[in-house]
């Protein structure tokens, strides 16, 4: 039992963190679900493209990405937590890209310093799309046809 000189946090202090706790749980679960059916269904569509990437082991592996222009060049970017195509690229940057019906041969190279900010700038994802995804780290490649 604890004795009378211990504080003991107030009914109002405790109720607060519970809600900070289970509100934080729900958007966690939330951004989960957002993003585990993003990449479950990866919707395609005019503005997505397929770029496939090779693991370590040979393995191919595809996944439908937005298309993103700046600059009159082509790019894809990570835009969410799940991103083993992006480590991919980075380790392998041979990748086939599939865009519109035509397939080729690109070269995937990590965007950084201007040409990012300037991406960036050119592609916003808008508030909503990153409270949805978890305010996740955004890597840009370029695609140089090869």
């Amino acid at each position: 039992m604890p004795d009378a000189a211990t504080p003991r946090p107030s009914n109002r202090w405790v109720k607060t963190v519970k809600i900070i706790a289970i509100s934080f749980l729900v958007y966690v679960g939330l951004v989960t679900a957002f993003e585990s059916m993003l990449g479950y269904f990866q919707p395609g569509g005019q503005g997505t493209l397929v770029i496939t990437t090779t693991d370590e082991d040979g393995t191919t592996n595809e996944r439908v990405l937005a298309r993103l222009e700046s600059d009159g060049q082509l790019y894809v970017a990570a835009n969410h937590w799940p991103r083993a195509w992006y480590r991919q690229a980075l380790e392998n940057p041979s990748v086939q890209i599939a865009v519109d019906g035509e397939s080729g041969a690109y070269l995937a190279v990590p965007v950084t310093d201007e040409e990012h900010d300037r991406v960036q700038r050119d592609n916003d994802t808008g508030i909503v799309f990153r409270i949805m995804t978890g305010f996740p780290p955004r890597y840009f490649v370029r695609l140089d046809p090869r």
